[in-house]
């Protein structure tokens, strides 16, 4: 059973991933193609290299100081997911929060946690002032079917730096 519980900026650390697995098979992602979905065989297989853990480490360590959220899902003292939600509201009248990551370990994935990870970015978002998440979410057709169970459609309003960053991304919006 996991416990959770926000991270602190002290916590986040390479240490603090070592228990975790980015790993995820991908096989087949969604497209956009002129002003339609469709899904396409895409194989590949996910995974964070030592360099893409610093710049987690970097990113969330910003997103604290920054006054933003990080919150954790822990077996003992293993981090088994998180997710982490900027500060600062954009997008004019959708009053976005920026949803910029949420992720389970490997191991763990289908037990529940991304939907608690998921609704404490939600809550917190919505003390904050939010009227809605903004998600940049991988395509891979797995990931698209959490999202759409947790509620997220395609974003009415697209932020021009996430589509910059990560082409390939389904630029998501939910409701809080």
């Amino acid at each position: 059973m996991a416990e959770y519980r926000r991270i602190r900026l002290e916590e986040i650390n390479r240490a603090l991933f070592q228990g975790f697995i980015r790993r995820q098979v991908v096989t087949e992602c969604w497209r956009k193609e002129s002003t339609e979905w469709i899904i396409k065989s895409d194989p590949f297989i996910d995974d964070w290299s030592e360099a893409d853990y610093q710049m987690l480490i970097d990113c969330l360590k910003d997103t604290v100081s920054a006054g933003g959220f990080v919150f954790g899902a822990f077996c003992g003292k293993c981090l088994k997911g998180f997710v982490s939600v900027e500060s600062g509201l954009f997008g004019g009248e959708q009053k976005y929060l920026d949803l910029s990551s949420i992720h389970v370990s490997e191991e763990m994935r289908g037990q529940g946690i991304g939907r608690v990870l998921f609704d404490s970015a939600k809550e917190w978002a919505k003390k904050e002032g939010a009227k809605k998440l903004y998600i940049s979410a991988h395509s891979a057709v797995e990931s698209q079917v959490f999202y759409k169970a947790m509620g997220c459609v395609e974003a009415q309003v697209v932020c021009q730096k996430h589509i910059e960053a990560e082409p390939y991304g389904c630029q998501l919006e939910c409701q809080l």
